[in-house]
């Protein structure tokens, strides 16, 4: 058993003269950035568990010495000094060991520009490395569908490590080896493609410099803008809107949407259509199966399906639940689906004349884009997967100023969502939208046209609400975050709780916390992204799925209404188990 250890959170300590309350905080850091200082660091993350292994973030207590400021907890009259020769030079040589050991070519990292690394090497004025370069490089990991390991650049400082332990509960990384040969590694040495990951990029979200990246599709995007053989058109994810114009100067979740549209269309895309409007087929889909599961009292709980990462996660390992997951296709799939076998059609071209492109805020889209149940007749529904970030390097290297274009609108007939398809982005939006849609699909008394269920809205891990539609009772759920979602799953699966839908999203947040969105992609960004979104919601005129009226006519035009077996064999698909320590497919 560890030392009890009794954290004080109440008193004062002096932090370079200055009188601070303690006031709960756990750690000096904390109390020191109270103050002012914004003292540098690696391995502190303020949704992760403390791991004080970088050292940047010392500090000098008077009686005590030198100590990590991360992980001493305050005491009442302690002094604290940030900056004494002894703590600047000592910050300075820990970046002088990192550089050294350092892949230091940051003019062709994905990181440059946003590295911590580079940074902090400028800000505390190391312009120099006294110490040798590392000896080997080692070869980076391409296998992964969605991410790049470049071992590398890897710092040690155990972000990735944590990340995937204790916020998404899969664990495929961690330390291994001891001393000089200490690194970073899945299980075995296994490539990325043969081990459990699920593809959601927290990663690479947390990852202070290029260990972990993006893998890019840029350049076959733009081959396929620049075929004159091809018809490319893009679909926009409602995330992306909210954060896309952090690269530009704005503030997270200002609203970005016309001037997005604007860069789409002068990069050279025929098309630029909405990732609502799927989202409302999709709300549409979803709703009438758990109607039709309620009537027939079976598969419940019902799981959405919208995130691939956690779908993945249940096949690898609560196979026994896959008959919950909705069958309905993702947003982006039911797009690629509608675009290669009915959009197409329209306009006089084939399925292998079309190139669908999706910009989404998430990495495991990527994945998704390329499972089989996703591929006909060898053409796959959605072509390639750009994150947000993608998007944003081939707006730069378009030489396109983004912030003096003039706005433009989506074009139609996929461009027109309504705001129930909007707040997908958030974390209980899909929930809330299937609210929406139950409301005035049941309860033909309540038309006013506006329901905002606010139960199931921000950052909890776990959020329940009930509610009875039309003498219909709903228990419903909604969880964020893959260790939440498991935990949740206990407690169905041992009877303790009982729900008839269950909203799953891997990363916290939802879609707007995603892998490919810009960085900081911490919780502060994240609550402003969600704003963002809601705010877009109010201002949307259409608020429910079924007064989207392009919606409407596209289930008529191209299904014959909605639920149907067309619809099924389109816009519906199912799962399969995979293997819990590679993720492949089980035979």
């Amino acid at each position: 058993m560890g030392e009890e250890v009794n954290v004080v959170t109440t008193g004062k300590v002096t932090v370079d003269g200055e009188i601070v309350e303690i006031n709960g905080a756990k750690n000096l850091l904390e109390v020191v950035r109270r103050a002012g200082v914004e003292l540098p660091t690696f391995c502190y993350h303020s949704e992760l568990s403390v791991y004080g292994a970088c050292r940047m973030c010392m500090v000098e207590v008077e009686g005590q010495g030198l100590v990590a400021s991360c992980s001493t907890p305050p005491a009442d009259g302690m002094k604290i000094y940030t900056n004494t020769p002894r703590t600047r030079r000592l910050r300075r040589m820990v970046i002088e060991l990192l550089l050294a050991n350092h892949d230091r070519e940051c003019t062709t990292c994905e990181r440059s520009g946003s590295c911590k690394l580079q940074h902090l090497a400028r800000q505390l004025g190391v312009t120099e490395v006294r110490f040798g370069r590392r000896d080997k490089r080692s070869p980076a990991d391409r296998t992964s569908p969605a991410l790049i390991k470049n071992p590398n650049k890897c710092i040690l400082c155990g972000d990735c490590v944590r990340m995937c332990k204790e916020i998404q509960g899969v664990g495929i990384w961690d330390f291994a080896y001891r001393g000089s040969k200490t690194h970073v590694t899945t299980a075995f040495n296994k490539p990325l493609a043969e081990v459990a990951c699920v593809n959601c990029g927290q990663c690479v979200a947390v990852c202070p410099t290029g260990a972990l990246a993006v893998k890019s599709e840029v350049n076959q995007v733009w081959e396929a803008i620049q075929d004159p053989n091809k018809t490319v058109v893009v679909q926009v994810a409602p995330a992306v809107r909210v954060a896309i114009g952090e690269e530009f100067g704005l503030k997270p979740g200002e609203k970005a949407t016309r001037q997005m549209v604007a860069a789409l269309k002068k990069l050279g895309f025929d098309r630029v259509f909405d990732t609502t409007f799927a989202a409302d087929m999709t709300t549409t889909e979803e709703a009438l199966e758990l109607l039709d599961r309620l009537r027939r009292q079976e598969k419940l709980p019902l799981f959405t399906s919208c995130c691939p990462a956690w779908v993945k996660y249940a096949e690898q390992f609560h196979a026994d639940l896959l008959d919950n997951l909705s069958t309905c296709r993702s947003p982006q799939q039911m797009f690629g689906s509608l675009v290669k076998k009915y959009y197409a059609r329209e306009i006089g071209k084939n399925a292998r004349e079309m190139v669908c492109v999706s910009v989404m805020p998430c990495t495991a889209k990527k994945f998704e884009a390329r499972r089989p149940e996703f591929t006909t007749a060898g053409v796959r529904d959605v072509d390639f997967v750009l994150t947000t970030v993608e998007l944003v390097q081939m707006i730069k290297e378009a030489g396109i100023v983004f912030n003096e274009l003039e706005p433009e609108v989506f074009d139609n007939p996929l461009g027109m969502g309504s705001g129930a398809g909007v707040i997908y982005g958030a974390s209980g939006g899909v929930m809330e939208a299937v609210v929406r849609f139950l409301y005035g699909h049941l309860d033909s008394a309540d038309d006013s046209g506006r329901v905002n269920f606010l139960p199931v809205r921000g950052f909890q891990g776990i959020k329940e609400a009930e509610l009875t539609i039309n003498g219909q009772n709903l228990k419903l759920a909604v969880v964020n975050g893959l260790t939440n979602a498991e935990a949740l799953i206990q407690r169905v699966t041992r009877g303790e709780v009982f729900y008839h839908a269950i909203e799953v999203m891997a990363c916290p947040g939802g879609c707007l916390g995603g892998g490919g969105q810009p960085v900081p992609n911490d919780t502060t960004t994240r609550i402003e992204r969600m704003k963002g979104l809601y705010r877009l919601d109010r201002g949307e005129q259409i608020h429910r799925p079924q007064d989207n009226v392009f919606v409407t006519r596209a289930f008529e035009r191209w299904f014959n209404g909605p639920n149907n077996a067309r619809t099924h064999r389109d816009l519906h698909t199912r799962y399969y188990p995979r293997e819990s320590t590679s993720g492949k497919p089980v035979a």
